[in-house]
């Protein structure tokens, strides 16, 4: 009987965690909790790092077990002592070092990691990813019924396994492995006795927005499955014959679509969970730096203003307006309690959500159109009988227009119009994305106001015809028409999300048309573009 050694302080603790199948928003909860406060994430791939920039903090620091920039793969011993010197690098066990996974933990080389660490004195954990045995097939529609016969889940590198006990047809075969193996592992269940015309269906890059799943017969399958990638998996059996019906993932309207959200990265994050939840993927071009004043003292002397009572009113027309004060609360050591008695208005849903973060309840949010012109139409005139004091402090951009000052002094309000701060248009994107921006390469690209059409045009050039334009609004819509660009989608309410909602519904309408036409819908970024006409000689 041998004793476990206990772990040493002078090192940090090592976590492994499974990152499961692809599917960012399949990481478990303590997945997500593990990466938020990790000091050190050691990733396999670069594909897999530049996911993991997404859940980590900015100091965290991200190494890959390969050598040199795109090098091959260490060795399992190699990497086993890379984790081991990460975590020594600590000085105790306050700090934490994840190693991420593919899957769910199982196999691979964690079992020798695991024991390195166990031999070095560190502490470790493991933390289980949802498996792609069961998450896979899910996707693709084919789902393994254990009550209605046995299921047989089978790593294709595993030499050993009997076949014998998976030639039953009421027996569902679960294969995961890459290309020769998968081959391999077919092969013999071929050979054991399984009907050659056993339903089977191949997936590759299983739950993201490059899956592709294919329905076949076992014999068939041999020669397919030569050509999968190293995520593939393979199910046998009667499931497959439910797959057109049960096809959930790639029948939603924006699957595999790569949309253009020209915004900011810190705008753009519940775009982009609303692009993915749709099947698509978001690619994320910043065309403006939000930056401050040039001048800070304006807002300085209207902030003490607004605590001293000089205002009857703030007004935020955008949630960059909300951001701004809230910052230079915190630089003046205030926080919420100096809004007591003050009115707040919102200039729409998405403004007023970010002032409940704040812990505000606006007083005001239009009912109707959500803008300029909208919130002045719902804003109340100045009352010299109700209203103790008569001016308002609107918190803007520099390059706001003037119809809300102006309509609020036609009703008998003072307003002081401060910058908040700068909208400057940022640098333009490497040239292989202004390609593709030109060239068709985008299915779709979601506009959010009327400053990100003129900057995209601006620094990238106009998006390829084919190429679906959704606008948020009319007065987007209008930019981008000012622009040359086709509107094919107007969103129903001025929100992130209802733009995307109403792209996907376009999208549904496109098909069904194409559908009842007897023909194929092809996504914009897939179609030939038309033959050019020949110039006439005269």
């Amino acid at each position: 009987m041998t004793h476990a050694s206990l772990p040493t302080s002078a090192a940090a603790r090592v976590a492994f965690v499974g990152a499961g199948p692809g599917d960012p928003g399949l990481l478990t909860v303590r997945a997500r909790d593990y990466l938020a406060v990790a000091d050190v994430v050691v990733v396999d791939a670069a594909t897999q790092e530049q996911d993991v920039r997404s859940w980590v903090g900015e100091r965290t620091e991200i190494v890959r077990t390969v050598r040199g920039e795109e090098g091959p793969a260490l060795t399992p011993a190699a990497r086993s002592k890379l984790l081991v010197r990460t975590a020594r690098g600590f000085d105790d066990a306050t700090h934490l070092v994840v190693r991420l996974l593919a899957d769910d933990v199982s196999g691979g080389s964690l079992v020798e990691e695991a024991r390195a660490c166990h031999d070095a004195g560190i502490a470790f954990e493991i933390v289980p990813g949802v498996s792609a045995a069961w998450a896979v097939p899910a996707y693709a529609g084919v789902l393994p019924d254990g009550q209605r016969g046995q299921v047989h889940v089978v790593d294709a590198a595993d030499t050993g396994v009997d076949w014998s006990h998976s030639v039953a047809e009421e027996v569902t075969v679960v294969v995961r492995g890459a290309q020769g193996r998968l081959q391999r592992a077919l092969q013999q269940l071929l050979q054991a006795g399984r009907p050659a015309d056993s339903p089977t269906a191949l997936t590759e890059h299983g739950t993201t927005t490059t899956q592709q799943t294919r329905v076949t017969t076992l014999r068939e399958a041999l020669e397919e499955a030569a050509d999968l990638g190293e995520d593939a998996v393979a199910v046998v059996g009667h499931p497959v014959e439910l797959q057109a019906e049960l096809s959930w993932w790639e029948s939603k309207p924006l699957f595999g679509w790569s949309i253009l959200v020209p915004r900011t990265k810190e705008q753009s994050g519940p775009m982009a969970d609303r692009i993915a939840g749709y099947g698509a993927s978001a690619s994320v071009v910043p065309t403006i730096s939000v930056e401050p004043p040039r001048t800070p003292q304006q807002m300085d002397r209207a902030v003490k203003g607004l605590v001293t009572g000089r205002y009857e009113w703030i007004g935020f027309t955008s949630v960059n307006a909300v951001r701004a004060v809230r910052e230079k609360f915190e630089a003046l050591g205030l926080d919420a309690r100096a809004f007591a008695g003050l009115k707040l208005a919102a200039v729409g849903g998405v403004t007023a959500e970010a002032l409940r973060e704040w812990g505000l309840e606006p007083d005001l949010v239009p009912d109707g159109e959500q803008s300029a012109q909208g919130l002045l139409e719902s804003w109340p005139p100045f009352d010299d009988v109700l209203d103790p004091i008569n001016r308002v402090f609107l918190p803007r951009a520099d390059i706001a227009t003037d119809t809300l000052v102006a309509g609020l002094e036609a009703m008998g309000w003072e307003v002081d119009d401060v910058t908040a701060y700068r909208t400057v248009r940022a640098a333009p994107p490497a040239a292989s994305v202004r390609e593709a921006i030109k060239g068709g390469a985008f299915d779709a690209v979601c506009f959010t106001s009327s400053s990100t059409v003129r900057n995209l045009v601006g620094i990238a050039g106009k998006p390829h015809p084919h190429t679906v334009v959704a606008c948020i609004g009319p007065a987007t819509a209008k930019a981008a028409e000012e622009h040359g660009l086709r509107v094919d989608v107007v969103a129903p309410e001025p929100s992130s999300t209802s733009l995307v909602d109403a792209l996907a519904e376009h999208t549904r309408e496109l098909m069904a048309q194409a559908h009842a036409q007897g023909e194929e819908f092809v996504r914009p970024s897939r179609r030939k573009p038309a033959p050019r006409r020949a110039r006439s000689r005269r």
